[in-house]
């Protein structure tokens, strides 16, 4: 009865949804204070006031026939102008709201970004680890996933097998900085490397080739890091935006998509992205929260809640003897499973009500990830549980004594 390609896609279903479920049923047999989820990357913390407030006034005071009706596929005019003045003051660029179109989330953004580009058959890049969903998007429209190793030292891209990845085949690479999974923010010198490979595979192919930079976690960094703005190094750059981290607005699905006047055929491509919006089914990005958005286009979530769950965390597995990259942004931590078939090491820190989700499922194995966006006093707890699981593991004895991480 199913499609092939649903058939495919329920065999791959979400690691990450299916121990969030897992979650919830342990929480239902020893209580939910009882066990720390760590699967899902759903914000702790509430959307700012502003939010409510300009809802509220939107409301009230605009005609509702407006409000809630039709507009152009890319999305309201004053909205888009919104976010590319915002974009303009932040990073230099040069966008109107022609260069924006509004979207359903990031994900609908990519979505998009595929349909108006993709054939069947082509390829697109990616940087492992990865959002497993890349994969599923991809399908959606006949294209494959082509996933590069990183250098494990650092978890930056490994620019060598990148630039090996290339074929014929290849119409784009998507990139994911802050980085979900590992947390990491991809250096100046790795895009700068990922631009000058990029340039010359489209020299050597004599065709464009598109750096998609999917960008929900861009306001998330620490200890001083910058923001960043991906158009600055290669012209045929197109950014995905969602403001479900950084305003903590998941449920909302709503984003948007950037292209420069730099890239190839800027302006058709722009219209290609518009007709994609609609005939996916997506029509347009819904009406209210585009309206919200925009009112507060320069508010942004508690980071210092975040910063202070990542510190903690990190530290108190690190002093427990846990191998872990310390996160530059986002919220998640990676780390090393103590045996390499990390499933197994799932399931062992199940036993002590502890959630994690296998770095397979990000097409990266022997690690695990913990999303950190729960409440600071469960991360604070615990480490009580984790230091059971580390006994279990012999890892301070195994490495010598404290442990300090990557």
């Amino acid at each position: 009865m199913l499609s092939k390609k649903i058939q495919a896609a329920l065999a791959g279903s979400s690691a990450i949804r299916a121990m969030f479920v897992e979650g919830k049923e342990l929480a239902a047999k020893v209580g939910v204070d009882n066990v720390f989820d760590y699967s899902l990357g759903n914000p702790a913390t509430p959307a700012p006031d502003s939010i409510k407030q300009v809802a509220a006034d939107l409301l009230e005071k605009e005609d509702p026939l407006v409000l809630h009706g039709y507009m152009s596929n890319s999305g309201y005019e004053d909205v888009r102008e919104a976010v590319a003045q915002n974009l303009n003051s932040r990073f230099g660029t040069d966008f109107t709201c022609k260069n924006i179109i509004m979207t359903v989330g990031a994900a609908g953004g990519i979505n998009i970004v595929f349909k108006a580009l993709l054939d069947p058959g082509d390829e697109v890049i990616v940087f492992a680890p990865f959002f497993g969903e890349y994969r599923n998007y991809a399908a959606n429209f006949d294209a494959a996933v082509v996933a590069v190793a990183p250098d494990y030292n650092t978890f930056q891209p490994d620019l060598d097998a990148f630039e090996a990845a290339f074929t014929e085949k290849t119409k784009a690479v998507l990139i994911n900085t802050p980085n979900n999974p590992t947390g990491v923010i991809y250096s100046d010198e790795t895009m700068n490397g990922i631009a000058d490979i990029l340039r010359r595979k489209e020299a050597e192919y004599k065709k464009d080739i598109y750096l998609i930079s999917d960008e929900p976690y861009r306001e998330l960094v620490y200890d001083g890091a910058k923001e960043n703005f991906l158009t600055k190094y290669y012209h045929n750059t197109i950014v995905g935006y969602s403001f479900s981290k950084s305003l903590s607005l998941p449920g909302e699905r709503i984003g948007y998509i950037a292209v420069p006047n730099e890239a190839s055929d800027s302006q058709d491509l722009l219209a290609g992205l518009e007709v994609a919006n609609r005939i996916l089914g997506f029509v347009n990005a819904p009406s209210l929260i585009q309206k919200v958005v925009a009112g507060c286009i320069n508010e942004t979530t508690n980071l210092d809640f975040y910063d202070k769950n990542r510190k903690d965390l990190y530290e108190g597995l690190t002093r427990l003897g846990f191998t872990c990259i310390k996160p530059q942004g986002a919220f998640y931590l990676w780390v090393k499973s103590p045996e390499e078939d990390e499933a197994k090491f799932v399931s062992e820190a199940k036993k002590y009500n502890l959630v994690l989700v296998k770095g397979s499922a990000f097409g990266c194995s022997g690690y695990v990830r913990l999303a950190y966006c729960i409440p600071n006093e469960k991360i604070n707890r615990s480490l009580e549980a984790f230091a059971k699981l580390a006994a279990k593991y012999r890892l301070l004895e195994n490495s010598g004594g404290e442990h300090t991480g990557v």
